[in-house]
């Protein structure tokens, strides 16, 4: 298996539903579903303090992931090829000392219920301009191949999951079940 690493930002939606085909792909209909995809619930949100408290008023950053989608093509014995879109939210709290921050999330590729098959961290860069507290945006991972030993092994055998990468102190944050989400202007 292998992400081919080809991350964009993406501006508009593409124009993609589950059933179509990605971009110079094959026509056929698959010949079965895709990996399932979503985020890891523990690493689905991040939070940064400034080190002298973690109260809201100590926040200077925060990341969450509100969306996940997939779309997948393969047929006969060729590799899976997908391709996954993740929707995010990113809040500047009143602790932080710039407008723009970078944070990073990653995307796995797993055998179903089992260990990782290879990971990935990608970087997003976030600008948060004319005193934006709240920044929406898509990040498009244009190129996952799964290798698959013949055509009898289907989609449902992996799933591909997108978290952010968390030290062990923000991993223990949300363990505690804590949330603080910024309100928009």
């Amino acid at each position: 298996m292998r992400l081919l690493v080809s991350s964009t930002l993406a501006g508009s939606a593409l124009l993609l539903s589950a059933c179509s085909t990605l971009d110079g792909l094959d026509t056929r209909t698959n010949q079965g579903p895709c990996p399932a995809a979503g985020s890891v619930y523990e690493a689905q949100r991040v939070v940064e303090f400034n080190g002298e408290g973690d109260q809201y008023y100590d926040i200077e950053y925060t990341g969450e992931i509100n969306g996940v989608r997939l779309f997948c093509r393969y047929v006969e014995d060729n590799p899976i090829e997908a391709q996954i879109e993740i929707d995010f939210a990113f809040g500047r709290g009143e602790a932080a000392t710039a407008n723009q921050h970078t944070f990073n999330y990653f995307v796995a590729v797993t055998r179903t219920n089992r260990a990782v098959i290879e990971k990935q961290v990608f970087p997003v860069n976030v600008e948060f301009r004319n005193g934006r507290q709240v920044v929406t945006m898509e990040e498009t991972v244009g190129r996952i191949v799964i290798p698959r030993a013949d055509s009898s092994i289907s989609g449902a055998n992996f799933e591909i999951l997108v978290g952010f990468e968390l030290t062990d102190e923000q991993r223990t944050f949300n363990e505690t079940g804590r949330r603080f989400l910024l309100q928009t202007q």
